[in-house]
């Protein structure tokens, strides 16, 4: 890197040279849909998925055949603060706990044959304490999103996002209310459960951290590593990296959704190549979505993280792949077409 430029100045030369979709996939896609045994625009919204998986695979035949689910894992200081239900220690558990096969990703990826890669953020080193300095410094952040391009490694060919960290719920909220304008109560939610105490702390600790670092926080990076946590760095890496080698991303949640938010305000089109898994029961997820231009797959009152409903809408993808690839035609049917 040279000396003259700052480690976030190399990460915003990535979105000068973003590829786009492709068209002539798109068409093929759309040539052989009109072909298959179904009135046209029957399969509603797994018609559209396909369009999506050619467009951003820039094949005309897409496929899903490796999938992955790869989860961040980090610990956040402003746990501090009292704002879950659980101790960070519960952050490191899990990571196990995910090792040893016992998560629900755990039976959802092995149910749906998908990949599953955990990636543990320094759990020893929580991030500061935001309401009382940076949550990271830049280097720092900028090197997080650089090791989250690992997650695209190996040849996938869809990638979903998870998280686990103790806190970062908060996290989320205080991005979003950065972003999109607070208080912090129009962003937050219970988390893993915490009690109208608990939620009045993370409120508050969010307002305390807005204050403190608000001359900052036009910068989109600047939100992330001040009030953001290597978790959220990673999943910005790792859904940049997605896109620049042709792989389309499923986004999970309400944490996840604060990654694509960041890259969202960054340049709308860094999360083009997203789709939006489903609309967790959390906060204001549902309100996330609609600003990024994310209309959700599934709605199933979800509110666990880990890359749980993005893992669920995979196997709806899959669906929706089976059907375009392997219906027959009109002809091979021996189906008579549409009267002229």
């Amino acid at each position: 890197m040279s000396a003259d430029i700052k480690p976030f100045d190399e990460i915003r030369l990535l979105f000068a040279r973003l590829p786009g979709p492709d068209a002539q996939s798109v068409a093929a896609v759309r040539a052989r849909d009109a072909q298959l045994t179904k009135p046209p625009g029957a399969l509603g919204r797994l018609e559209d998925i396909i369009e999506w998986l050619a467009a951003w695979q820039g094949v005309a035949e897409p496929a899903v055949a490796r999938p992955l689910v790869a989860v961040y894992a980090a610990n956040h200081g402003v746990v501090a603060q009292g704002v879950s239900a659980f101790p960070a220690s519960v952050t490191a558990q899990m990571v196990e706990n995910f090792r040893t096969g016992g998560a629900a990703i755990n039976q959802i990826c092995k149910a749906h044959d998908i990949g599953l890669k955990v990636y543990e953020l320094a759990l020893e080193r929580p991030t500061k304490d935001f309401t009382q300095a940076p949550a990271m410094d830049e280097r720092e952040a900028a090197a997080t999103f650089a090791y989250g391009f690992e997650a695209i490694e190996g040849g996938i060919d869809l990638l979903a996002p998870g998280e686990m960290g103790i806190g970062n719920t908060t996290s989320a909220a205080a991005i979003y209310a950065a972003l999109y304008g607070g208080p912090a109560a129009r962003w937050t939610g219970r988390g893993t459960g915490v009690d109208d105490v608990g939620l009045a702390r993370k409120n508050a600790a969010i307002d305390a951290a807005l204050a403190l670092h608000g001359p900052y926080l036009s910068d989109p990076l600047e939100i992330l590593r001040r009030l953001g946590g290597r978790e959220i760095a990673a999943m910005m890496g790792a859904i940049t990296a997605a896109r620049l080698n042709h792989v389309p991303v499923v986004l999970d949640g309400y944490v996840v959704c604060a990654a694509a938010a960041l890259l969202h305000a960054l340049t709308p089109d860094a999360v083009a190549h997203c789709v939006g898994g489903h609309v967790s029961a959390e906060g204001a997820h549902g309100d996330v979505l609609a600003r990024l231009g994310k209309k959700p797959l599934l709605d199933l009152g979800m509110r666990l993280g880990e890359g749980s409903g993005a893992a669920l809408a995979i196997s709806l993808i899959r669906t929706a792949l089976a059907c375009h690839r392997d219906m027959a035609t009109f002809e091979s049917a021996g189906v008579s077409g549409k009267a002229r």
